[in-house]
């Protein structure tokens, strides 16, 4: 009840602001040189942040512009790895955030304001509003009169997330590159060498990631799934590691033996090294598919697509399977549904790397 009070509020205040904003002076041409300064805005999730990055490394490539990031306190670390990004400011709210990062824009001297959300942000809005900032880009969407210059927004049912933001691309004077979008999260070596440590002992074989955590309740499969899907792959030649988070671990330690957990923790770089070194990963809809599309491991997912049509959110440009509920929650999924398609998934890979 007190979310959708949330909501209710937040699209009154939309309305509102889209009622009492001028529309933006829009220009013939939008003007991008190498010399433009440049502040994208993504706020949110850790994944939200990861999809923005292909479109980041192509701007930064075929431009060479200035890039700064406007980001979350849950997201902003994500573009410390990024390396196409200058710098980040972390998003502050209230009516002192706007005025410090409308400072920041004057100090900097930004001309170019790009909102990365590929629907309407609330809080986003009201930023582009009182940006002192001569361009603002955007996706053609209900807030459209902020912006100076917009593209279509792609048909989210037939257009992955990815490629939906990299069409932004187009007003920067170039035409999107599909085919070489890849994530940009480049994993300190201190992390690298925590995770190869770990996974040491798991040399000579084949490893099968399996993380049993996402980003709500409503995603995780269930003790004894996980239980009778590790008894499942104990007759195939592989080790198998799973993946969780501080808040999991006690569900993770009925699922399996300590030694076969990769040590929890709150950093997110540690945990995206060691999903580097697998072979395959089983996981529900969570960020770190991407981390597996980065560097091309195969991902078998559980998905929610609860009251929407929009394409979920798998791993770009890498090979993916899945099962999707449209249910609100995994609880419904049955083991001999996911045993049905992940096991010949598995085999496939299985063979590939032992045929390699």
């Amino acid at each position: 009840m007190i979310k959708k009070v949330e909501i209710l509020f937040r699209q009154v205040i939309l309305k509102l602001l889209l009622i009492l904003s001028k529309r933006r002076t829009i220009q013939n041409k939008p003007v991008i040189t190498p010399l433009s300064k440049v502040l994208f805005i993504r706020l949110n999730r850790i994944g939200d942040a990861l999809v923005t990055t292909p479109l980041l490394r192509q701007i930064k490539k075929q431009i060479g512009c200035s890039i700064s990031v406007l980001a979350d306190k849950n997201n902003h670390f994500v573009f410390e790895h990024c390396e196409s990004v200058d710098s980040i400011i972390i998003y502050e709210k209230r009516l002192k955030g706007i005025q410090k990062l409308n400072s920041y824009i004057k100090k900097n001297k930004i001309d170019t304001l790009v909102d990365l959300h590929d629907d309407v942000s609330t809080s986003v809005s009201f930023i582009l509003s009182k940006a002192p900032v001569k361009q603002i880009f955007g996706l053609k969407k209900e807030n459209e009169k902020l912006y100076t210059h917009t593209v279509e927004r792609l048909n989210s049912s037939a257009h992955h997330i990815i490629e939906r933001t990299l069409e932004l691309s187009k007003l920067f004077g170039f035409n999107p590159d599909y085919q070489n979008a890849e994530v940009d999260y480049q994993i300190n070596q201190k992390s690298i060498d925590f995770a190869e440590s770990f996974m040491n002992q798991f040399t000579g074989k084949f490893k099968l990631g399996i993380n049993i955590t996402a980003g709500s309740p409503a995603r995780f499969w269930g003790v004894n799934n996980y239980k009778a899907l590790i008894k499942l792959i104990s007759n195939y030649e592989l080790n198998y590691i799973v993946f969780t988070n501080e808040e999991y671990f006690d569900k993770a330690k009925q699922i399996t033996e300590e030694k076969n957990i990769y040590p929890p923790g709150k950093d997110f770089d540690i945990f995206a090294a060691g999903i580097s070194k697998l072979d395959i990963l089983f996981t529900p809809d969570t960020s770190i598919i991407h981390i597996c599309s980065e560097f091309r491991i195969p991902v078998f997912g559980l998905y929610v697509k609860y009251k929407t049509d929009d394409m979920i959110w798998s791993p770009y440009n890498s090979e993916f399977k899945a099962v999707i509920t449209k249910e609100a929650t995994l609880e419904n999924v049955t083991f001999n549904e996911v045993k049905n398609k992940f096991i010949p998934f598995l085999e496939k890979h299985l063979n590939a790397k032992r045929n390699s």
